[in-house]
């Protein structure tokens, strides 16, 4: 397995940077206010032929009790931890800090080997400071310049002993997107559980995204607290449930546009619609005692948009007095407000106490299989024949639309072309009655689905007529 290297340091020294740099890209947010990352996130790292596992960590404060910055400290400590090695980053610009020196004595006690290493080097402007890092009693500090790439030689020389005692495997072990070879609507489906399920977990700030992905990993691993928008970062982490790998996303909580004003909160936007993107099935959190709003609408049209398959999660339910009442209420508007996606499961719990928490995994996994369906050739044209006898075509200029074919081209979501002579001239109403009744007989609930209608005849009736003559 590939080693695993943290990086720490007090806020701004960039250990965003760096850790961006070795990933090679930007999946950590950076900016210039303080304090931007707050998780600790983990990325593949590349370093000439060194390839290992890196942590990106909050900004070392000192802080007691339950403050944010305490619990940021926490996740430090578990990362350290659970490191092979430590990078302690200092600014060389800004020179050694008491808030360095502490932490440099704290971090000294711990198991897990040390390396310092004096970041913004570059030209030379940084001397003075890195001169100052050997106070800190840890050795030669590095010289680095992680926004130019500096110095990265000298990093590689004090990593290359834990790559070796690692024994690196191959990079080909990582996780990647495994596209089927040919789509056969044939075949049944059958998950690979090879590669995880990802799943992201999204809604508005301080519904209780961290709370919940905290519960489903049985550990602290997200920061939570009752400060809204504590993650900034879509942070993805790997687990197993019953034999399945997955692999959840924790997002910053989207909120209307309008209220989007600072640098900040627009990377972290953007980051948690990267991961929509990115996942298989999306689970939009909401709280249970503040009413649907436009909002979660809108979030669930943007997954309905990138075609992945959707959940409604009922976070706080044990604050609900009438959950009958409220339940009932859920349902009516999702069917009304949501029509593009009709039948899309709702699950209720509370993420803090745990009680019906084990009721959502099971469910995802029954939307990640919905998302996966195929259907039969044959099954499909027996549903067109029922469903274009019982509504028939509008027709056009007076002459009749005629729906020869159907056949599903491809799953994730589910996706269907039906051949047609005249298919320009199909009404988008009667498009809408196809997918409604394409959902209803095949049990589609809560995915997208794709219909595109193609001018030309059965694209098979050649073949068949072969078959017939030979």
């Amino acid at each position: 397995m590939p080693f695993k290297l943290v990086i720490v340091g007090r806020p701004n020294v960039g250990k965003s940077t760096l850790f961006n740099r070795l990933v090679g890209k930007k999946l950590a947010l950076v900016d210039d206010t303080p304090g931007v990352t707050r998780d600790r996130r983990e990325g593949d790292a590349r370093l000439a032929d060194l390839e290992f596992t890196i942590v990106d960590t909050a900004g070392l404060e000192d802080a007691k009790g339950e403050a944010l910055e305490a619990r940021m400290w926490r996740q430090t400590e578990a990362a350290i931890e659970e490191a092979d090695v430590c990078l302690l980053l200092v600014d060389a610009r800004a020179g050694i800090t008491p808030a360095d020196a502490f932490f440099a004595k704290i971090l000294r006690k711990s198991e897990t080997p040390l390396i310092l290493a004096a970041n913004k080097c570059e030209g030379g402007a940084g001397k003075a400071g890195r001169m100052e890092a050997y106070e800190l009693g840890l050795g030669a500090p590095l010289p680095l310049s992680a926004e130019h790439g500096e110095g990265l030689g000298d990093l590689y020389d004090a990593l290359r002993p834990f790559a070796d005692a690692a024994e690196l495997e191959d990079a080909a072990a990582r996780d990647g997107d495994n596209e089927h070879e040919a789509f056969d609507p044939e075949t049944p489906y059958e998950p690979d559980l090879d590669i995880p399920l990802r799943v992201a977990v999204v809604g508005r700030p301080n519904s209780g995204k961290s709370t919940l992905v905290n519960r489903l990993l049985g550990e602290d691993r997200m920061l939570t607290g009752p400060e809204a928008g504590i993650t900034r970062d879509a942070i993805g982490v790997e687990w197993e449930w019953h034999g399945r790998r997955v692999k959840l996303f924790d997002t910053a909580g989207l909120r209307r546009r309008a209220r989007v004003t600072k640098k900040l909160e627009k990377l972290s936007a953007a980051d948690a619609l990267r991961a929509v993107r990115f996942a298989e099935v999306v689970v939009i959190l909401i709280d249970a005692t503040i009413p649907f709003e436009k909002q979660d609408l809108h979030i669930a049209d943007l997954v309905e948009q990138e075609g992945r398959a959707l959940l409604i999660a009922v976070n706080k339910w044990d604050l609900i007095e009438h959950p009958q009442e409220v339940m009932a209420d859920l349902i009516e508007k999702l069917g009304r407000l949501l029509p593009q996606i009709r039948g899309v499961p709702i699950v209720t719990f509370s993420a803090l106490t745990g009680r019906g928490v084990d009721k959502l995994m099971p469910k995802i996994v029954e939307i990640h299989n919905v998302w996966n369906a195929r259907i039969s050739t044959a099954r499909l044209n027996k549903w067109l024949d029922v469903a274009a006898s019982k509504h028939t075509p509008p027709a056009s200029r007076g002459r009749p639309v005629t729906l020869r074919y159907i056949t599903q081209v491809k799953s994730r979501p589910p996706t269907f072309a039906i051949f047609s002579s005249r298919a320009q001239e199909v009404p988008t109403s009667y498009k809408r009655y196809l997918v409604n009744t394409l959902r209803e007989t095949f049990s589609l609930p809560g995915v997208p689905i794709r219909l595109y209608l193609r001018k030309g005849n059965n694209p098979y009736s050649d073949k068949a007529n072969k078959r017939k003559l030979g």
